[in-house]
């Protein structure tokens, strides 16, 4: 029979997870979303929404070949796998997020993705078959399976680190997608108001912190605390990329100053 502190600490991992996965996958989201709402909008609805479909099914059917083959690994041997590719995933964004918050590299911008996908649909040709219309059919399923893919490897990979896992992160990928759908409809424009870069920034903190103690427990770590140790983790990371971002401005203003000394005078 489980312990109260057994319980707390898999409710604990269990709200970490279903947060994480969440967010991971309501970024992946999305970014497919301002696909498919660009080639709808400018091109109609009904092949896009087909290929949507058809990427939708194709993916389904990934996770139900990886989950079963994922499980068969030992837990031991999985976390120290799922931890190492999290880790390469996370400080992937991490990497980024750092980057794009201290200035060295351009935020990303939903609003000119929907803009240029929005072009590129419009000049695509103006003959479209009446039954399907390819380009939108083959645009709209190469945006959603490449994403979706994303979402699968979260799916698959964070679930598979923890009891029932696999169902909680694919709850928080499903309530994800209802999420980011509901406001696709209502705003029926890019998600200019989703802060993606921010959320980046968090999923990046989330994913490392996450690949560092499944890493750790996979080579034999004890973390002081278990699970709660994760806080200590996402608090050091955090800290750690705020200094970064920090010294990043400030490295970027002093070479402005450098390269404009009349404007340092003035």
């Amino acid at each position: 029979m489980p312990t109260p502190a057994r319980e707390l600490d898999d409710m604990t991992r269990g709200v970490f997870l279903f947060v994480s996965a969440f967010l991971a996958s309501g970024v992946e989201m999305v970014e497919a979303l301002t696909i498919v709402l660009a080639v709808g909008v400018t091109r109609g609805w009904r092949s896009t929404l087909l290929g949507a479909g058809a990427a939708a099914l194709g993916l389904a059917a990934i996770v139900a070949v990886l989950g079963p083959a994922v499980s068969a690994v030992p837990l031991t041997t999985l976390r120290l796998v799922v931890g190492g590719l999290l880790l390469i995933f996370g400080l992937q964004w991490l990497r980024k997020a750092i980057l794009r918050a201290g200035g060295y590299k351009p935020l990303h911008d939903e609003v000119a993705s929907y803009e240029k996908e929005r072009a590129q649909a419009q000049h695509a040709g103006s003959e479209r078959k009446k039954s399907v219309d390819w380009y939108s059919f083959t645009v709209s399923f190469k945006g959603v399976f490449l994403e979706g893919l994303e979402v699968a490897f979260i799916v698959v990979t964070f679930g598979a680190a923890q009891s029932n896992g696999v169902a909680i992160a694919a709850a928080a990928a499903a309530a994800a997608f209802v999420v980011v759908l509901v406001v696709g409809t209502v705003v029926r424009a890019p998600l200019s108001r989703v802060p993606e870069n921010t959320l980046k920034f968090v999923v990046g903190l989330l994913l490392t912190g996450f690949g560092t103690f499944w890493a750790g427990e996979g080579a034999g770590v004890s973390w002081p605390g278990e699970d709660v140790s994760l806080l200590g983790i996402f608090a050091l990371l955090l800290a750690f990329s705020l200094t970064l971002v920090k010294l990043l401005r400030r490295r970027l203003g002093i070479a402005r100053l450098s390269a404009d000394p009349a404007g340092a005078r003035a």
